[in-house]
């Protein structure tokens, strides 16, 4: 069948795909919603926010992280290695937590390559542990800037675990970009990997266990008292709208400026 054509398809195309996700999403935070309150109804702590936390093993969470990948994938392994030694620690409201449904993390959401799911999960975790910055609370934000930022700016992966399944060297590469399609595409131009080579998929596991390495480093410090932020970029404030640093990468000379306030 010939694929139609024009603005006025494309139009309407993003218009469904925009209204589907919407509502996808809002059923998801509906039942998410559910799931929340009914264990605050059986004896939980959820409905105060944020949660608690106690220090963790960078190394051995990790190492959980990169196991789970196989099971869960980016998001929802980072999610789990972190959330599964908490309700063993703590108990609720992390007992009550459905971590295995952010699995729609992988491939930068359900596969659409836009944030990669490991930084996703780890702020998703830091802001769940932290708080809100409409709460007032600027450190779970700042967090998640950092991870963003550190994400983009490493080499990765920088773990390497005890038993991996795949025991040939991997490259490391530099994202520029928190985006699953640059990290993981720049990351298969160097290693000369297909998507769904056995390769490429432990790298993403050693990146997702890399990224929980860092997060925990950093709540870490946090509970400590010793969390220093490290980044300073806000789109918003030097460009007027959000995004990220490097916008040529996907708009090359046709960068789009905001009106001016």
């Amino acid at each position: 069948m010939k694929k139609e054509t024009g603005s006025t398809f494309d139009a309407t195309r993003r218009k469904v795909l925009i209204g589907t996700g919407a509502l996808a999403a809002g059923a998801a935070l509906t039942q998410l919603g559910g799931l929340v309150r009914k264990a605050g109804a059986t004896g939980g702590s959820t409905e105060k926010w944020p949660w608690p936390y106690v220090k963790l093993d960078p190394a051995e969470t990790a190492e959980i992280c990169y196991n789970e990948w196989y099971r869960v994938f980016c998001g929802a392994a980072v999610i789990n290695s972190i959330v599964g030694q908490l309700r063993e620690k703590i108990g609720e409201p992390y007992t009550s937590f459905p971590a295995d449904a952010f699995v729609f993390l992988e491939g930068g959401q359900v596969g659409w390559g836009t944030i990669c799911g490991s930084p996703a999960g780890a702020n998703i975790i830091a802001n769940l542990i932290i708080g809100p910055r409409t709460a007032g609370i600027h450190e779970g934000h700042q967090i998640a800037c950092d991870i963003m930022e550190w994400y983009s700016e490493t080499a990765l992966p920088t773990f390497t675990p005890k038993n991996p399944k795949i025991t040939a060297e991997l490259p490391q590469t530099t994202s520029d970009s928190p985006l699953c399609h640059l990290s993981v595409g720049r990351w298969m131009a160097e290693a000369d990997k297909a998507l769904g080579s056995p390769e490429r998929k432990d790298r993403c596991a050693r990146v997702a266990a890399s990224t929980v390495y860092h997060l925990v480093e950093l709540l870490n410090a946090w509970h400590d008292g010793n969390y220093e932020p490290t980044s300073v970029y806000s789109a918003g404030k030097e460009f007027g709208i959000t995004g990220q640093p490097n916008c040529t990468d996907c708009h090359g000379k046709n960068v789009p400026e905001p009106p001016k306030a």
